[in-house]
């Protein structure tokens, strides 16, 4: 066939159709190249978490957020259709790790759908085809609300948290053996020195409490002088209520008198205690109220107010003026800190109120944790409440000495104290100690026998003579910092008296409080060996086998962020730590998880009882510590030394950076184990619970996430939504037989009802500060009153004040 065309002429079906080029689009490259950073960050990190043993899923999803960075920095729309296509891959993932699990899908999900909606925003500049921004807006629309119903679903998919039904109220285990009793009055730190947090009155109930409202508000006057002094104070303090008076002890130990009805103040002393007698936290948990029997009423100190101070001094002040009881000691004050030979400034501290059992104060105190193998003594002393004679002193490294120490001599240095409160049972004439570790708590080897036998456990002594009847042992050789914080509740458990054990574990134990046998089953568990001292490890530890608030194992997926990237870094750490599960314990080459930490399970804020119906309220603490002990030269590098040879930091977190001086190693603890940029913690929440559990069973009622996440967010940034989280939470809660618990302790600053049947939060106030203390309840002029003291805690992280406030129904 021959080719007829003229010259020049054009045949365009036959010619080359020239492509068009490509639309470019800043915002397209911006975010192209947005997305290609991040996948490769995704991708380096993921490949570290890879050959670490863990999930693909970082490597896989940040090499296909690279792709897709570059098709978009092309101007190709393949690129954006790629990186949806990646979102709706990782919805589903999350799904498939964590399940319905709104909080655990928040890294996994909300930043991924963050930056979809920034590339549907961008797809309409890389095309020229009509209608592309309406279709971009509705697309837009349509990926929020998935994420709403994404994350509705996962709400939805939540178990039950009430459980079972509450039991009946009925008249056993109503006598209290402390012969004391709560109502109108709330003459003891626990209530009673039975410790139970229970009040008989019912003019707050379920149906009117969303009526309360401040009835009253007053300042103590007691701030901290400096902004170095404000990163110590936690007030912590618990009022007491007798007659028309409430008695207060602020952080630097002023003791107030406030009238109960109107909070005008009556009286106030102050001891004068000096600013580098502050330990770890600046608190007063509580005072001591007394009435000497037969004493005339005009007679000077015939009632009496008794603190502890934070220089270790006993002091007692009429309860009616607040002038110093001149019977008392030398001029109302009496210093326990005598027989202990060299004692520098903050190392010994009484924060918690002494224990009133018989006419005897029993006290502990705090021994700075983590300064000094050899730090000041652990020794528990009595006293005459009257008197401030000292009746008796327990050092359990000389146990024939009755009194103080023989002339020339001290207290054994370095021995378990008790930092905390003790409760009493007057007509057993026995106070029970819950005790803490020897000094260096992360480190065994150098312990005695004695140290090891009565460490971390609840020991019972006679409060005539001051020796230990008995001892109930929780953790062996303890190397977490495990010592028991809370108050032993003392109850009726089946005809039997009985007292009820929590433990920072989340272990929970009833016993016998004649002779500390177990009442409820108790197991051993195979537990890891390692770490440093090998040989000091046992291969069991005790637990609960009737109730433990303690949650299971961390695995990977239980890793948490505010966006994957934050989340891959905690899973990398994960991957690298050493753990192997509870009672991992430490060592010096690598960190270790401690799962719970110490400041996990039950902590000084102790349970509630409601005696009536059997309940055991508990809110507790659900995070680890990431822990490295740190060899001693790498310590002396970095001018880790005790306190008073390193002129002295004030406050800090406790274990972060403690020389454990005259040890092979110093510890550093990252208490909750924080990330390093946000600040957020690296396991999911909750953070903190809050509990109902059966007595009579040991099963739970109901079980829910305790606190708001209103206060927290990444960097420090409140992040003000009033969503239930679960937080960190120090201060305890307080049953009523209205049916109700009061009780404040969280970090969302939050003081709350909540209904004994359900769980459910039935009214809230906010705070003027951090509310880290435990409420009282009490009656005047016909009036119940609901009053915490709101001093804020520099450990929780929440705001300083000075306030004591009062609630009421109109």
């Amino acid at each position: 066939m021959t080719d007829t065309r003229y010259e020049g002429e054009r045949i365009p079906y036959l010619e080359p159709v020239e492509e068009k080029p490509r639309l470019r689009s800043i915002a397209a490259t911006i975010v192209g190249a947005a997305i290609g950073l991040i996948g490769l960050v995704l991708a380096i990190g993921g490949v570290w978490l890879a050959v670490l043993g863990g999930s693909l899923y970082y490597l896989l999803t940040g090499a296909l957020m690279l792709w897709s960075g570059w098709l978009l920095i092309r101007g190709r729309m393949s690129g954006g259709w790629l990186y949806l296509a990646i979102v709706v891959a990782s919805i589903l993932w999350a799904w498939w790790e964590v399940g319905p699990d709104p909080w655990a899908q928040v890294p996994r999900v909300v930043a991924p759908i963050v930056l979809a909606v920034a590339v549907i925003l961008v797809l309409p500049t890389l095309t020229p085809a009509p209608g592309k921004w309406r279709l971009a807006l509705g697309g837009v629309g349509v990926a929020l609300l998935l994420t709403v119903i994404n994350f509705w679903a996962a709400a939805a998919g939540q178990p039950d948290p009430v459980l079972a039904g509450l039991p009946s109220p009925g008249t056993a285990g109503m006598v209290d053996p402390s012969g004391q009793q709560t109502g109108a009055d709330w003459p003891v730190y626990g209530g009673t020195t039975s410790a139970r947090r229970y009040s008989p009155l019912v003019q707050i109930t379920p149906a009117n409490v969303s009526k309360l409202k401040q009835a009253w508000l007053t300042h103590t006057g007691d701030l901290p002088s400096s902004a170095m002094i404000r990163k110590t104070y936690g007030a912590e303090n618990t009022p007491l209520k007798v007659g028309d008076s409430l008695y207060i002890c602020t952080p630097k130990n002023i003791l107030l008198a406030l009238d109960a009805a109107t909070g005008m103040e009556k009286w106030r002393y102050d001891p004068k205690v000096p600013d580098d007698a502050i330990p770890y936290t600046a608190a007063c948990r509580g005072v001591v109220y007394y009435a000497v029997p037969n004493a005339p009423a005009n007679q000077a100190c015939a009632t009496r107010v008794i603190e502890g101070t934070l220089d270790a001094r006993l002091i007692a002040v009429d309860a009616k003026s607040g002038k110093p009881c001149a019977d008392f000691g030398t001029n109302g004050q009496v210093d326990a800190k005598q027989g202990m030979g060299k004692v520098p400034a903050g190392f010994v501290s009484i924060n918690s109120p002494p224990t009133l059992v018989r006419g005897v104060l029993v006290t502990g105190h705090q021994v700075l944790d983590g300064q000094d193998r050899w730090a000041p003594s652990g020794v528990i002393q009595g006293f005459d409440v009257v008197t401030g004679q000292l009746r008796w002193a327990w050092d359990m490294m000389h146990p024939d000495w009755n009194g103080a120490p023989p002339a020339g001599q001290e207290w054994a240095r370095g021995t378990p104290n008790m930092w905390t409160m003790a409760s009493g049972d007057e007509q057993l004439g026995l106070v029970y100690l819950p005790m803490g570790n020897a000094a260096a708590d992360y480190y065994s080897s150098l312990r005695r026998p004695e140290e090891n036998f009565y460490a971390t456990s609840l020991v019972a002594l006679d409060v005539t003579t001051g020796k230990p009847r008995w001892r109930f042992q929780a953790v062996r050789n303890d190397v977490w910092d495990y010592d028991f914080g809370a108050q032993a509740t003392l109850v009726d458990y089946k005809g039997a008296p009985a007292l009820i054990l929590p433990s920072k574990q989340g272990d929970i134990y009833i016993l016998d409080r004649r002779s500390g046998q177990p009442l409820t089953p108790v197991g051993e568990m195979k537990v890891p060996g390692g770490g440093v001292e090998p040989e000091q490890r046992t291969a069991t530890q005790r637990v609960s086998l009737w109730h433990t608030l303690r949650k299971p194992d961390l695995a990977e997926r239980d890793m948490w962020g505010m966006s994957p990237i934050d989340q891959m870094l905690c899973r990398i750490n994960f991957r690298r730590a050493s753990y192997k599960g509870f009672f991992t314990p430490p060592e010096a080459d690598r960190h270790s998880i401690q799962y719970p930490g110490y400041n996990g399970g039950t902590d000084w804020g102790g349970v509630a009882v409601d005696p009536q119906r059997g309940v055991i309220v508990a809110n507790y603490n659900d995070m680890p510590n990431y822990v490295r002990l740190v060899p001693r030269a790498e310590a002396d590098r970095l001018g880790w030394a005790p306190r008073d040879q390193a002129r002295g930091r004030i406050g800090g977190a406790e274990g972060a950076g403690d020389p454990q001086a005259n040890t092979p190693y110093a510890i550093n603890v990252n208490a909750g184990w924080r990330m390093p940029f946000t600040g957020l913690l690296c396991k999911r929440p909750p953070y903190g619970g809050i509990r109902a559990i059966d007595m009579a069973s040991g099963k739970t009622i109901w079980d829910r996430p305790f606190g708001e996440a209103r206060t927290n967010g990444p960097f420090g940034i409140p992040s003000m939504l009033p969503v239930t989280i679960g937080t960190p939470n120090n201060g305890g809660a307080v049953v009523t037989a209205g049916g109700l618990i009061f009780v404040a302790a969280a970090t969302d600053n939050l003081i709350r009802a909540i209904d004994l049947k359900t769980g459910k939060t039935l009214w809230k106030a906010v705070l003027p500060a951090g509310g880290q203390a435990t409420p009282i309840t009490y009656e005047a002029n016909g009036r119940q009153y609901l009053v915490i003291y709101a001093g804020g805690h520099h450990f929780m992280e929440t705001p300083v004040g000075d306030e004591v406030v009062a609630y009421a129904l109109p």
